[in-house]
Formats: structure tokens, sequence, C-alpha cells
């Protein structure tokens, strides 16, 4: 019941979202990495510098990143920066007055942000796997940047240093629903500057951010599955043994 109203407090922040099927834009499948502890480290040092600085994750305390492998000591060598405790939560010293005014609104609580997106064109994960990875340069935008999952995207392109800047490419095709009329078609990125990585050695990263998120959402997702499985074993040999011992109990009835 707690996650249904905290996923629906972060959709109700976001009214201007669309399904990223909407405009015929199909989700990128997104790697997985919820076995990789190496990737979510790496992923968990991406959110804390690039997310974190607008956005909190307060459903999530500092110290639950000892569940990847990291020590105290590291957590607060490499990823603690505004002196919190290590029994923190994860948030952010923008004050939402000051985000909304520089953005319009204020930026989501990506608690539980992968989850939440999820829907019929693909997974939470897919949905931010594409959307990190479709910022485009748009001139006409306040912030300088558009995306092609979210058209007229109130973020900017916090990655834009690794991935460099791109600009979309459109091309004129037929309109399949009015004969006689064309309309303009994505066409793929052309790449105007580089950025500090390559394109994927940039794609790795976002894999690694989205993985770290996808953790976030549900920590123990790994051992609810383990134990799920181990439950299923346990009533498939309980129904076996119900069975045959019922057998056993009607036979002199026969």
């Amino acid at each position: 019941m707690k996650f249904a109203k905290r996923a629906l407090a972060v959709l109700a922040l976001l009214p201007g979202l669309a399904l990223a099927n909407e405009g015929g834009v199909a989700l990128d499948k997104a790697p997985d990495r919820s076995n990789n502890m190496a990737a979510l480290q790496h992923g968990a040092k991406l959110f804390v510098n690039y997310c974190l600085n607008c956005h909190n994750a307060s459903s999530m305390r500092y110290n639950r990143l000892k569940d990847l492998g990291l020590s105290e000591e590291q957590i607060k060598a490499n990823l603690l920066f505004t002196g919190d405790k290590v029994g923190e939560m994860m948030t952010t010293t923008m004050k939402p007055a000051d985000a909304k005014a520089w953005f319009g609104v204020v930026p989501p609580d990506l608690s539980v942000i992968q989850r939440a997106k999820a829907s019929g064109a693909g997974s939470g994960s897919d949905y931010l796997y594409t959307y990190l990875r479709t910022f485009y340069k748009d001139d006409t935008r306040p912030t300088g940047w558009n995306n092609l999952v979210v058209n007229n995207v109130a973020m900017p392109h916090v990655l834009w240093e690794l991935q460099g800047v791109q600009k979309v490419k459109m091309e004129e095709v037929a309109d399949p629903h009015e004969h006689g009329k064309t309309i303009h078609q994505f066409a793929g990125f052309e790449q105007v500057t580089p950025g500090k990585l390559g394109k994927l050695e940039f794609d790795t990263a976002v894999a690694d951010l989205v993985g770290y998120m996808e953790w976030m959402a549900e920590p123990a997702a790994q051992t609810r599955k383990k134990l799920g499985a181990m439950v299923v074993l346990f009533m498939t040999v309980f129904a076996l043994l119900a069975w045959r011992l019922n057998a056993s109990f009607w036979k002199e009835v026969k």
C-alpha cells in the first residue's frame, strides 16, 4: 500500500510525461545489472554525482549501499559530499523553491521511479535507459535540451559532458494516414561534439546507472526472488507428499 501511494505521488509530479511509445519511439532494452556488483557500485557513484544534485532519494539511506559490497569507509570517502552521516537519507541540498524557479517543476523523488515508469511499452529500466540516452540539443528550449522520449522535457541533459552534444535528424516521409501529405520522422542522431566517453562506454555507464536505480527501487528484490523459488519448491514437494499420503489413506476404502 505504501509503495502504491509513493508510486502515484511520483507520477503526479510528472503530468507532462508521455508514454515512451506514444510518438512511435520504441524503448531500448536495458541491460541486466542485477547480479553485477561492480556495475551497481559504479551506478551508485553516477547517481550521487549526477542525479542527487537536483533529485531526492528519500527512501534510501547511504549505509544501505553496504549491500552492494561497499564498506562504510568507502561510502564516506566516495559518496558522501555534503557532510551527512552515513545513516542519513539520500537527499539533495537544493531547495524546492529554487528548483521550481529554475526548472518550472520540483524534480521528483527517484526512490521508486524505476518501478513507477513501467508500462506496456517496457519496464521502468527500459524507459530510463532510453530516456537518458536520447537527449539532444534544442536551442528553442529554456535549458537548451530536448528529449526523444519526453518531448519538451524540463530536465536538462546532466550527462552531456559524458555523452557529448548530439542533434536529432529528421526525414520527410509519406503520411501513412493521409494520402499526398508528408510527415517528419526521426532518422537518428548526429554527433556534434564528442563527450568524455565513446558511445559504447556511455551506454554502459547509463546501464550501470539504471541498474542502480532498479536496485534502489527494491533492494531486497534478489532476496525476494530466491525466497520465492524456495517457497515454490517447498510447496511442490509438500503437494507431492500430500497426494501420495492421500492415496495411501484411501487405498483400503477403494
